[in-house]
């Protein structure tokens, strides 16, 4: 009889401990596609070696402030069996620099107009330059026009 050859895996605890992230953790990034298991005829979760990696990409993204949607949707662009490697890694950066740029120049920005802000307490908002800046919603008419403005 031969054996087939299957490549050495990994239970939740052993990926737990040695990644520092919580079980639980592991099973909300499985929820959401960010990790795949295999599981075993006992219907125990075993994961692939290199997962340990995708754990590790997903951690640094998080602090990075980027949502989990878009590290989905990077991970999906990586194939499911291999790790992630320094190449896959450098164009991950590069594409998430951008926006990591673009976040802290909004910052930034509100950092530096957020003095004018606190005195005014929201009772003008033409003259807010966080909520309205230059006015631009007089031409919108009186009354509110928006709670939260989407990329802005």
């Amino acid at each position: 009889m031969s054996k087939s050859f299957s490549p050495p895996t990994l239970s939740i605890g052993e990926v737990a401990k040695r990644s520092g992230v919580a079980v639980s953790a592991l099973h909300f990034y499985e929820a959401k596609g960010l990790i795949r298991s295999l599981r075993t005829d006992g219907n125990q979760r075993r994961y692939p070696r290199g997962v340990l990696r995708r754990v590790a990409v997903i951690k640094v993204a998080q602090r990075t402030g980027m949502p989990l949607a878009e590290i989905k949707d990077a991970l999906a662009a990586l194939p499911d069996d291999r790790a992630p490697s320094a190449d896959d890694w450098r164009t991950l950066s590069t594409n998430w620099r951008d926006e990591l740029d673009a976040r802290i120049l909004r910052l930034t920005q509100l950092r530096d107009q957020l003095g004018d802000c606190i005195g005014c307490g929201c009772l003008s908002l033409t003259a807010c330059p966080l909520r309205n800046p230059g006015d631009a919603l007089s031409a919108e008419g009186s009354g509110p026009r928006l709670l939260e403005r989407k990329n802005g």
